[in-house]
């Protein structure tokens, strides 16, 4: 059964940066697509960017683009979400998921594996 550990999120204050990763604990991993998703207290998850785990292809949200880098070291098994300059909107738990859909899920309940979360705090 596939784990997706997260790591320790953060606080920060507004402009700063911040890294999330997520590692899978298996040796042998291979899914289609890894992902970032958030959610903030009375809503619902939101997709924040994915990455193709072989190509390495990506996307975001449009809120996020040429703030936040996601990427991927495939021999580490390990998802990356670099964020730089961080609003306070961006207050949020993040999650990581692996999912083996060919079809993009932007419902993060039907993706295969799902990290626990972790809190990023951007306040000043």
């Amino acid at each position: 059964q596939v784990q997706l550990v997260q790591s320790a999120g953060g606080s920060v204050q507004p402009g700063g940066s911040l890294t999330l990763s997520c590692a899978a604990s298996v040796p042998t991993f291979s899914p289609y697509r890894m992902g970032w998703f958030r959610q903030v207290p009375g809503k619902g998850r939101e997709f924040v960017a994915s990455i193709f785990w072989n190509a390495g292809v990506t996307s975001y949200t449009d809120s996020v683009k040429g703030r936040f880098t996601i990427s991927r070291d495939k021999a580490k098994n390990t998802l990356y979400l670099q964020m730089n300059n961080l609003r306070p909107e961006d207050t949020a738990v993040y999650y990581c998921g692996a999912d083996n859909s060919i079809a993009m899920r932007f419902d993060f309940a039907n993706w295969d594996h799902r990290g626990q979360g972790t809190q990023v705090t951007v306040s000043s």
